[in-house]
């Protein structure tokens, strides 16, 4: 290093600056060297000074006062808090005024919050508690409502009966879209590989739908037990009385703290410390719990190897337990939710619809399912809704039913009720009950508005005029709607999904119902709990496409498929794209084959093959694809699965996947003395008896 350059720290790494020639680091500074020092310093903060990752912006800050002054100071706040967020259902309570404990400080909204963070406001010993808000108990509140209104009857859940067999016989069927915690597809491949018949059963269900349990196979250990599959055995009596609602495992963290209380007279609070250390895996706070626990459990006479088992146990469930007064409390929405949709199927599904008008996804799939069930939906209607319009509703209060199209709009104020709001009501529906068709409405709409605004001139102006046709009002006679062909049905229900964002009265599809439920492996409901990179066959209509450019200047496109339950995106890369582009654009139907991309926000399909309808039947049943539970499968299902067989022999292979406990498969070829026909009757006999999933065609 020369003498006029010196190195300097800066973290693990060192800079070298070069001085001024005039500058002698071995002698005294000369006064010309202390001009030098400016300079020098500035050399430090710029060699100090991250570099900046833009060429431009490095030159612009170099040459340009103004980006220099502007890149200094976003530097002097980069790291800092961008604000001072507030936790949505947090809520901190004091024995002390706040003031005297915590520092606050007033949000929006007059909201006042705590300056410290969630940690740091439980280290300083303040209580923190989170209440949660859930729509589920709105949308119970509004099925009471409906029933009361409809049927007269008044429904308090509170003298409902936790045993109440028609609420298990539903859960037990899976049919559990809109119960609260059960809607998931694994949660409902839980719930009938579980079979829950008591209320104990239902809180067990929800503690253990997590990771661990269901990874650790401690999950399948508990079916197996409840069966009777798995002999329920206890290492001391005393463990019979805790453990017995759980068929002997430890499922709660509350059963964790009795065991110890119990079997090694640990205080609650004791109890508690020993909760905690489990969950947390603490090495040297295991060691000491341990040995407290092995030393009371003498006291109670159980053998020290005894005492070490169970330790060992309780250490084990304890890193997957669960909060059972949480459970429970879950449980009972969930129970309540189950019992309103076996009881009232209608007024449960009208008020499902109602607490989810904002999810376009989910109203096509509760769509799809009333559709299932025979369930009429009916559109909305001016005369009969209640969440409208604000202005529809006063007038139809103030001044009565709506008796025609002019009638609706010399009553409703028409600067609120505009020409194109009364065309979205007319294209969705909401004149239907009037008796005329929606082209009737349409075309004769614009009359009717000048007809009701000519009528609001006169009593404005309180004349009279000499000629023309009166009512008994003394007002000019309505116009009658013209005589035009009512729509087709693809218009009318294109209307209703550019008015509503979806179809309601009917489905494109809707024809294709007996084709979709032979071909497809899963719906577009199913597929978002599909495994990743699972294959997949999927049909139904492309509602939205769009193209992108790829880094190569080829075109791709995402694709959104509407099918009868729900949407789904999937991804056509330009090879794929080139041969399939016209069939994607067109409103025709399609089967796409495909493998799941599961993300962390969605679930898309990366498609393989794209296949117009019409190619289903030639190209797509080459195998019978039939899958079985183990677990719970029965004599009698066995017994009826071959007389299925029976009834519908034909030249395709068949193929009997046998799923087995921890998600095991066994693959069975039935060989050539049981070929099956693709037929819609064995598709609808396997699947009414075992389930959506029970049966497929394949390639």
């Amino acid at each position: 290093m020369s003498e006029n350059s010196v190195r300097l720290p800066w973290g693990k790494e060192e800079i070298a600056l070069t001085l001024p020639e005039n500058w002698n680091l071995l002698g005294v500074m000369t006064p010309a060297a202390l001009a030098g020092v400016a300079d020098v310093q500035a050399e430090v903060l710029r060699s100090l000074e991250p570099p900046i990752g833009s060429p431009r912006l490095a030159e612009l800050a170099r040459t340009n006062p103004e980006v220099k002054k502007l890149i200094t100071l976003a530097r002097s706040l980069e790291g800092l808090p961008r604000h001072a967020s507030t936790h949505a259902a947090g809520v901190v309570i004091s024995s002390r005024p706040l003031v005297e404990v915590v520092p606050l400080y007033r949000a929006q909204g007059d909201e006042v919050t705590t300056q410290y963070a969630m940690k740091d406001v439980e280290k300083i010993g303040l209580i923190k508690f989170d209440f949660l808000g859930l729509k589920t108990l709105t949308m119970i509140e509004d099925v009471r409502k409906r029933v009361e209104s409809s049927r007269g009857e008044r429904v308090d859940l509170k003298r409902v009966s936790l045993s109440d067999r028609p609420t298990y016989a539903l859960l037990c069927s899976g049919d559990t879209s809109g119960v609260f915690q059960l809607e998931s597809s694994g949660m409902r491949n839980l719930v009938m590989r579980l079979m829950p018949e008591r209320f104990e059963d239902l809180v067990a269900l929800l503690a253990l739908y997590r990771p661990g349990p269901l990874k650790s196979g401690m999950v399948d250990d508990f079916i197996e037990r409840k069966q009777g599959k798995t002999p329920i055995a206890y290492e001391v009596p005393e463990l019979k009385d805790i453990l017995e609602e759980t068929y002997g495992v430890i499922v709660y963290q509350e059963q964790v703290m009795k065991i110890a209380t119990k079997l090694a007279n640990f205080t609650l609070a004791q109890a508690d410390i020993l909760r905690r250390a489990m969950g947390k895996k603490n090495p040297e706070e295991m060691a000491r719990q341990k040995k407290n626990f092995i030393e009371g459990a003498q006291q109670n006479k159980i053998p020290v190897k005894k005492a070490e088992k169970l330790f060992d146990l309780m250490a084990k469930f304890a890193e997957y337990g669960f909060n059972k007064s949480h459970s429970a409390a879950y449980a009972l929405v969930a129970f309540q939710t189950a019992y309103l949709k076996a009881h009232y199927p209608v007024e449960f599904m009208a008020a499902l619809l109602s607490s989810e008008m904002g999810n376009s996804d989910k109203i096509l799939r509760h769509l799809g399912e009333c559709r299932e069930k025979k369930i009429e939906v009916l559109p909305p209607d001016v005369n009969e809704s209640q969440a409208a319009i604000q202005s529809i509703l006063s007038a139809r209060e103030e001044k009565g039913n709506f008796s025609s199209l002019a009638d609706f709009c010399l009553k409703v104020d028409l600067r609120r009720v505009n020409k194109r709001v009364i065309e979205s009501l007319i294209k969705c529906g909401a004149f239907d009950s009037l008796s005329f068709t929606r082209s009737q409405l349409l075309a004769g709409l614009e009359e009717a508005m000048d007809w009701a605004q000519g009528v609001e001139r006169e009593r404005a102006n309180r004349q009279i005029t000499m000629f023309g046709g009166k009512d008994p009002k003394g007002r000019a006679a309505e116009p009658r709607l013209p005589q035009v062909a009512p729509w087709p049905e693809n218009q009318r229900l294109a209307a209703e999904k550019e008015t509503l964002g979806f179809y309601l009265t009917g489905h494109p599809l809707s024809s294709f119902a007996p084709v979709l439920r032979r071909f497809t492996s899963m719906d577009t409901l199913k597929v978002q709990e599909a495994a990743e990179g699972q294959e997949v066959l999927i049909g139904g209509v492309v509602s939205a496409l769009k193209e992108v450019n790829t880094r190569k200047g080829e075109r791709m496109a995402f694709a959104t498929l509407e099918d009868l339950n729900g949407v789904v995106e999937v991804i056509i890369f330009s090879e794929l794209y080139k041969n399939s582009s016209l069939l994607l654009k067109s409103e025709d139907p399609v089967f796409i084959k495909g493998r799941v991309d599961a993300g962390d926000e969605s679930v898309k399909i990366i498609a393989s093959e794209v296949l117009p309808f019409e190619q289903a039947v030639g190209k797509l049943t080459t195998s019978v694809h039939l899958r079985l539970r183990s677990e719970g499968l029965r004599r009698e299902d066995l017994e009826a699965i071959r007389e299925i067989f029976e009834d519908n022999r034909g030249n395709c292979p068949a193929f009997l996947h046998l799923l087995l406990p921890g998600e095991r498969e066994t693959v069975i070829d039935l060989g050539d003395d049981w070929k099956l026909s693709s037929t819609d009757q064995l598709v609808h006999r396997m699947r009414d008896l075992l389930g959506y999933e029970a049966v497929s065609f394949q390639a």
